[in-house]
C-alpha cells in the first residue's frame, strides 16, 4: 500500500552537517567526491561493543565544539544536534543568517533519542541503593524529544517544535512535516533534519537486532546529524540566498516483509513520477539508503523496475558514512545537494532519493536541483 502527499514549490535553500568526514559540510562534500569511507577501529578499551568498526564524527565532544557553558549534562545525540543547526544558522562572519527569526520552526528526527542516556538512566535506577537515587539532571536525555528541544533553547527557536522518528525513513518524513507546518501556516520558516549517535548501547541493541551474528550486519554504524533549511523562494531570495532544490513531492508506504519491499518501493515511485509530472528519463540523479542484503536488492530491483537498465546516476553516501539510522535520508538530500552547489550544468535536473527501512516504512522524495 502507499498513500500520497502531494507539494510544490518550497525550496531547500541551506544545509549543513556534522558527518564522520568531519564537523562542517565542506568537510562532507570534500568527502563524497574522494570517495573515501571514513570508517575507524575501535579501540577495545574505550568500546566495550559487540563490532570492530565505526564511523564516528572526528574529535566530537560536547564541551570542545560548544563549550563548557550548558554541557555538563548533554548526551551525545543532543550535542550532535545542536552543533549541526548552530552550524547551519550560521553565516561566514560568525553572524546569524538572515531571515531565521525567532518564529522560525525546528523538525528534527531521531529514532530513539539517546539510547544511551536511556539505557545508563534505567541501569541507575535498578542499581542504586533506592531506585530515586538518580542523576535528575540527565532524566531529560531519556526523552524522545530532548535533542529538538535543546537545539531550540540553545538557538532561540520559538516556533513549532517536532521530534519524529520513523527508521531510515526519518529525514524524508521530516521534510514532509515541515512541508505541513508551511502550508497550514503554522511555519514560514522551517529547520529540518534528523540525528544519530554512536554509542555501545545503541551498537548492543543493533547486534541484537542482527541476531547476535556481528557478520550480519547491515553496514558499519555511523553517526552524525544532517539539517536543511527550508523557504519559500520569495523568501530565499529577499534574504539573498539561492534556492539550492525545490521540492517537487514526497510519497510513503509500509512494506510487510521482504517479499513486498521492492513492489511497494516501485509503486511510490511510478505515483511519485506521475503526481508531479516528472518523466524517469528526466531523473539524473538517485539517492539510496544503502541497506544491505535483501533490502538494497529491493531499491535496486524497484529502481530497475521504474527505470530501466540504465538509470539516474548514483549518488553515493552510506557506504562512506556507515548506517546512520534515523539520520539517514537527511544525509542522502546532503549528498545530493553537495556536489551541486559547486555545479551550473546541474540546474533544472531532478534527483530522486529512496528509504527503505527494515521496520516497514518505504519512503522517495523529489528534488530539483536549483
Amino acid at each position: 500500500m502507499h498513500t500520497s502527499t502531494a507539494v510544490r514549490g518550497p525550496l531547500i535553500s541551506a544545509w549543513s552537517v556534522v558527518s564522520p568526514f568531519g564537523l562542517d559540510s565542506a568537510d562532507f562534500t570534500a568527502g563524497l567526491a574522494g570517495g573515501r569511507a571514513a570508517v575507524e577501529t575501535l579501540d577495545g578499551d574505550d568500546w566495550r561493543v559487540p563490532v570492530e568498526n565505526a564511523c564516528l564524527v572526528p574529535g566530537f565532544s560536547n564541551r570542545e565544539v560548544l563549550g563548557r557553558k550548558g554541557t555538563r549534562s548533554m548526551d551525545r545525540v543532543t550535542g550532535l544536534a545542536v552543533a549541526a543547526v548552530g552550524r547551519l544558522l550560521q553565516d561566514a562572519e560568525g553572524g546569524r543568517i538572515p531571515g531565521v527569526a525567532d518564529d522560525a520552526a525546528l523538525v528534527l528526527g531521531t529514532n530513539t533519542g539517546s539510547a544511551q542516556s536511556i539505557m545508563d538512566f534505567t541501569r541507575d535506577s535498578l542499581v542504586q541503593e533506592k531506585p530515586f537515587f538518580v542523576d535528575p539532571m540527565r532524566f531529560p536525555n531519556t526523552v524522545m524529544n530532548c535533542a529538538a528541544g535543546q537545539s531550540a533553547i540553545w538557538h532561540q527557536l520559538k516556533g513549532p517544535n517536532t521530534t519524529i522518528a520513523g527508521g531510515r525513513a526519518t529525514g524524508l518524513l521530516a521534510l514532509n512535516y515541515a512541508l505541513r507546518l508551511k502550508k497550514s501556516g503554522h511555519a514560514e520558516t522551517v529547520l529540518f533534519g534528523a540525528v544519530e549517535e554512536f554509542s555501545a548501547a545503541r551498537a548492543w541493541l543493533e547486534w541484537h537486532t542482527w541476531g547476535g551474528e556481528a557478520g550480519t550486519a547491515d553496514a558499519v554504524l555511523g553517526e552524525g546529524a544532517a539539517v536543511l533549511l527550508l523557504e519559500s523562494g520569495e523568501a530565499t531570495e529577499a534574504h539573498g540566498r539561492r534556492g539550492l532544490a525545490e521540492v517537487l513531492g514526497l510519497e510513503f508506504g509500509v512494506h510487510h516483509g521482504p517479499e513486498s519491499e521492492a513492489a511497494v518501493l516501485a509503486d511510490c515511485v511510478r505515483a511519485l513520477l506521475e503526481r508531479t509530472g516528472v518523466r524517469p528519463q528526466e531523473v539524473a540523479y538517485h539517492a539510496d539508503s544503502h541497506s544491505a542484503g535483501a533490502r538494497a536488492a529491493a531499491e535496486r530491483e524497484a529502481l530497475a523496475a521504474v527505470f530501466g537498465a540504465e538509470g539516474p546516476e548514483r549518488v553515493p553516501c552510506a557506504e562512506l558514512i556507515g548506517d546512520t539510522a534515523a539520520a539517514a535520508a537527511a544525509f542522502q538530500i546532503a549528498a545530493v545537494l553537495a556536489p551541486a552547489e559547486d555545479r551550473g550544468d546541474v540546474r533544472g535536473r531532478v534527483a530522486l532519493i529512496t528509504s527503505v527501512d527494515r521496520d516497514g516504512v518505504v519512503g522517495c522524495a523529489l528534488l530539483r536541483l536549483c
